[in-house]
């Protein structure tokens, strides 16, 4: 018999098929530009895209940012505070495209997955400083004489970019092969990395590098939607930690800014100490 497919991989898959089920851009090779592409979706999901409907977060600050008249985005920060203030990164968990590629990618057998090396821990802050220098500061003050920026993190270092907009509009337009240059190898090899390194360790990109992820990182702890455990029905068994694939300790770290949410300690728990779900008060 199959295997069931979980609840989570269900909303995974689904949410990225609504999200990019743009058909007739991957068939003409176009991008979709109607009304909802002025909309954010909570993931990263590159808006070059195809078959993208909506807008991603990081690639919608930074085209404000970096426009010769930028105006604060009241509606990306308030979008950013509002999905953060909710549900902090469940959305990483549930409703990411390249997470979802992630989290198959690790399931491909392996000689010896990685779950932790030295100086793990310090390189989950390098996310932050990515979202500091290339999200915000540099498409901010590194502009051209007519006062124009780049949005350097989606030009020069979003796989997901690449993979959901770069390969396929190259592709499905032969016009495009031949202004392939340095710029398009760079992000290529950095896709590549990535891919691979998917295999041995479980989210690296969302670990180390992803903006979108030290935001929603933020709101962990004081976000909605946030998990509990009973400290009468917890034993210390420790099951929990060895269940999280982001190498934390649910117990003793609930709602940690790495928590991606994805519910698999509360599943290993056989004494149901773990909970989730939306509570004003309480931890």
């Amino acid at each position: 018999m199959a295997k069931r497919i979980s609840f989570r991989r269900s909303v995974q898959v689904g949410w990225t098929l609504l999200t990019n089920g743009y058909l007739p851009g991957f068939l003409q090779g176009r991008i979709y530009t109607g009304r909802l592409k002025s909309i954010c979706v909570p993931g990263l999901n590159c808006y070059s895209c195809p078959g993208a409907f909506g807008s991603c977060p990081i690639g919608s600050l930074q085209a404000v940012m970096s426009s010769a008249r930028y105006n604060f985005s009241f509606y990306v920060f308030g979008f950013l505070l509002l999905v953060g203030g909710l549900f902090g990164r469940l959305v990483c968990g549930f409703l990411c495209p390249f997470g979802l590629l992630q989290d198959l990618l690790h399931k491909i057998p392996f000689v010896k997955k990685i779950k932790t090396f030295p100086f793990d821990k310090q390189l989950r802050y390098l996310k932050y400083a990515i979202l500091l220098i290339f999200v915000l500061a540099l498409p901010l003050f590194a502009t051209t004489a007519a006062g124009i920026g780049i949005p350097w993190f989606c030009k020069y270092i979003c796989p997901a970019g690449t993979l959901m907009a770069g390969l396929p509009l190259i592709t499905l337009n032969p016009w495009m092969q031949g202004v392939i240059g340095v710029l398009f190898f760079w992000k290529l090899g950095i896709l590549i990395f990535i891919v691979l390194l998917s295999i041995v360790i479980f989210r690296p990109f969302c670990k180390y590098i992803c903006p979108l992820g030290a935001i929603y990182a933020m709101f962990n702890k004081v976000s909605l939607f946030r998990y509990r455990v009973s400290k009468e029905k917890c034993v210390d068994c420790k099951v929990c930690n060895k269940a999280c694939e982001m190498n934390i300790s649910p117990y003793t770290q609930t709602n940690h800014p790495e928590c991606i949410r994805c519910g698999d300690c509360k599943k290993a728990c056989k004494f149901g100490a773990i909970t989730s779900g939306f509570k004003l008060k309480g931890k």
